[in-house]
């Protein structure tokens, strides 16, 4: 396969083709840029997409640049929002930075990738540059991005705040002198101010290149922790296989098209079972190690395929009072259930067991002195002494 080939697989955009020919024609490694903000701690496989498009640009020899949203992501990406973002603090930013390099370090090298915050010069612009940047662009221009034209003609308020996110993203690749830039197909309103903002600085236009989302593991909604149809990457080998074994047939298909380079067409002749057991073992393996993705394949088949319960269920010893600990505190306590609420509605649906049985009342309370299995859905375990 030829460069532009590679590059321009799966793509759901890439502007322009010919800018990107030209460029590397000129035979020096280019500048490719990837910005994320860190608004959440974790990544999931939605954000992994863009990732390995941009490793492929790193195995081509260019220069990768991971650019950390530290400053952008106090303001809030407009980007699909029906109202303002909540602003995030600062300590907030830090924090869910801390782990993104982890993470990203997963799929990209490390040896070539270039680490970058765009608070380096962003914290040290000065008020008369800001003002010269929002010179450089049309609020007419602004006013064309559809979130913005639903939310006015829905009455919904738009901040002056919002419209400085896509001005200084783009400023974040004058300052990085960026060839190229990728994104998800959500963000190709932002991407496009960049080039106009680098043309008004007397940059060369970067290439802009989009990537499709992927859909999360309810196939309807993009991947989102905020919809809670999401597959962390660091989450355990057993959750990613299990998640996978979930999804139906025509979502593995679309995984396998976003987050592989299997090809399609052997991929839709084989059994489903068994292209989901292999997609789970590529993306366990991709996370963790050959080895723990053959353990997640062999405890899934024990589990549901021989009934068994997992062999290494941990174990958790609670204190309560004589009249014993209620069964929705202990859900959300143990992290079997990520709150009250959540736990109550598991119950109501029936997805909850305490010793093989079926629970249907949300204020069950577990006696004092005794020991307990509990399962939450398919893959969760836990054992608990309450004392």
């Amino acid at each position: 396969m030829e460069p532009m080939e590679i590059l321009a697989r799966g793509a759901v955009e890439l502007l322009t083709p010919a800018e990107l020919a030209a460029k590397l024609k000129k035979g020096k490694p280019l500048r490719v840029k990837l910005g994320l903000d860190p608004t959440i701690a974790d990544l999931h496989l939605g954000h992994t997409v863009v990732m390995q498009k941009l490793r492929q640009f790193q195995d081509l020899g260019h220069r990768v640049i991971f650019l950390i949203g530290d400053y952008t992501a106090r303001i809030g990406d407009p980007s699909g929002q029906v109202k303002a973002r909540p602003r995030l603090t600062e300590k907030e930013v830090t924090q869910n930075a801390k782990t993104y390099l982890d993470q990203a370090y997963k799929i990209l090298n490390k040896k070539k990738t270039e680490v970058r915050r765009n608070s380096e010069w962003l914290n040290k612009a000065k008020s008369m540059e800001i003002v010269e940047l929002a010179g450089h662009y049309n609020v007419a221009r602004m006013m064309e991005r559809e979130d913005f034209k639903k939310r006015l003609g829905e009455g919904s308020q738009i901040t002056v705040q919002e419209f400085l996110y896509p001005l200084l993203q783009g400023y974040d690749s004058v300052a990085l002198k960026a060839d190229v830039e990728l994104g998800g197909s959500d963000q190709k309103f932002n991407l496009a101010v960049a080039r106009d903002i680098q043309r008004a600085y007397g940059q060369e236009p970067e290439v802009i290149l989009t990537m499709p989302l992927l859909l999360g593991t309810d196939g309807v909604k993009k991947m989102s922790k905020s919809y809670g149809n999401y597959i962390g990457i660091t989450e355990p080998p057993k959750e990613i296989f299990g998640k996978v074994m979930g999804l139906s047939d025509d979502l593995m298909v679309h995984y396998y098209e976003l987050l592989t380079e299997e090809n399609l067409e052997t991929v839709k002749a084989m059994h489903p079972k068994e292209a989901k057991v292999r997609l789970g073992k590529i993306l366990v393996e991709r996370f963790y190690s050959e080895q723990e993705a053959l353990r997640a394949a062999q405890e899934f088949e024990s589990v549901f395929a021989k009934k068994e319960k997992p062999s290494d269920i941990n174990e958790l010893e609670l204190k309560t009072t004589a009249e014993g600990l209620g069964l929705v505190e202990i859900l959300a306590t143990s992290g079997l259930a990520p709150s009250k609420t959540e736990a109550r509605r598991l119950i109501g649906q029936s997805a909850v067991r305490v010793d093989d049985e079926r629970v249907a009342d949300a204020e069950k309370k577990l006696a004092k002195g005794k020991k307990y299995l509990l399962q939450v859905g398919k893959r969760k375990f836990l054992k608990i002494y309450v004392r």
